[in-house]
C-alpha cells in the first residue's frame, strides 16, 4: 500500500491579502483549527489589527507588510514567514488587484500593474517558499481564482486575463508536483462580499453591472460571505492524505422563491 507524509498537528500558513475578505476569513479559520498563520497584506494597520484579535481568540498570528507589486517586499514578507514559523506547511495565494475597465478603457500600465500583482507577484512568493515545502515532501499551496475564469466577465479585464494566468500558472504547477507530497488545488469562488471593487467609480460599476445582465452573468443577487470560502479552504488543506482536490467552485446559493413561483 502507498504511504503518504502525514500532516503535522501544527501546520505553519501563509496568507496573502489577508488583512480583509477571504484572506482575513482564512486566516481565523487556519489559526482556530490550531495552526499559526502569517497574513500578509499592504494596509498593516488592519492587518495588525486583525491578528491582534486572532491571537486574543487563543490563536497564533503576526502581520508583516507585503506589497506584491513590490519584489523587496515579498522576500522580506517570505524570511520573516519562515523565521515566524519555522517550516510552513500551507501557502494560500489570495491577494488580488482588481479594477473596473474595457480592453479600450484600461491604460496598458494599469493592465500590466494587475498581471505584476496578481501573477508575477504570486510566482515571487511561491518560488521561494515552495522549495522548502518540496524537499520535505508535504505541504498545501491553495490559489484562490475567481469564477470570471470560466465565466469572463467584460468591463474588467485585467482582473479577467490575470485569474486566467494564475489559473494556468495553477495548473502547470500541479503537474509539475506530481508525486513530490505537495498539493496545489484552485478554489474558485463565485461573487463573495468582500471589500474588492468598493472603491470603483460609480457609473463605471454601473454600466459594468449593466453587461454583466445582458450577457447572463448575474443570475441572481446573493454573494458568499467571505467565511463560506475559507471553510472551503478548510476543506482542501485538512484533507487526508492521499487525496488531492484539484479545483474546488464554489457559488453564492440563490435566494429562495416563494412558494408557487
Amino acid at each position: 500500500m502507498a504511504k503518504f507524509p502525514l500532516h503535522p498537528q501544527r501546520r505553519g500558513a501563509v496568507i496573502t491579502g489577508a488583512s480583509s475578505g477571504i484572506g482575513l476569513a482564512t486566516a481565523e479559520a487556519l489559526a482556530l483549527a490550531g495552526h499559526p498563520v502569517v497574513l500578509g497584506a499592504r494596509r498593516i494597520d488592519d492587518l495588525e489589527m486583525a491578528a491582534a484579535r486572532i491571537r486574543k481568540n487563543g490563536g497564533e498570528a503576526h502581520a508583516v507588510f507585503l506589497d506584491l507589486a513590490d519584489p523587496a517586499t515579498i522576500e522580506t514578507f517570505c524570511s520573516t514567514a519562515r523565521d515566524a514559523l519555522g517550516e510552513i506547511e500551507i501557502i494560500v495565494a489570495n491577494a488580488a488587484r482588481n479594477q473596473v475597465g474595457s480592453v479600450l478603457d484600461t491604460e496598458p500600465e494599469e493592465f500590466e500593474a494587475a498581471m505584476s500583482v496578481n501573477v508575477a507577484g504570486t510566482h515571487r512568493v511561491i518560488r521561494s517558499l515552495l522549495p522548502a515545502m518540496v524537499e520535505r515532501q508535504r505541504g498545501d499551496v491553495v490559489f484562490v481564482t475567481s469564477d470570471v475564469v470560466v465565466n469572463p466577465r467584460p468591463s474588467m479585464v485585467a482582473y479577467v486575463a490575470s485569474k486566467w494566468g494564475l489559473e494556468g500558472y495553477a495548473r502547470a504547477l500541479q503537474m509539475e508536483l506530481e508525486g513530490t507530497g505537495i498539493r496545489a488545488t484552485v478554489v474558485r469562488p463565485g461573487p463573495t462580499l468582500t471589500g474588492m471593487g468598493m472603491d470603483w467609480d460609480a457609473d463605471a460599476t454601473n454600466a459594468a453591472l449593466d453587461l454583466w445582465r445582458k450577457w447572463g452573468l448575474s443570475r441572481h443577487d446573493n454573494y458568499m460571505r467571505p467565511a463560506g470560502v475559507a471553510e472551503a479552504v478548510m476543506a482542501v488543506v485538512e484533507m487526508a492524505r492521499g487525496t488531492h482536490i484539484t479545483t474546488l467552485e464554489i457559488h453564492p446559493e440563490a435566494p429562495l422563491h416563494e412558494v408557487g413561483e
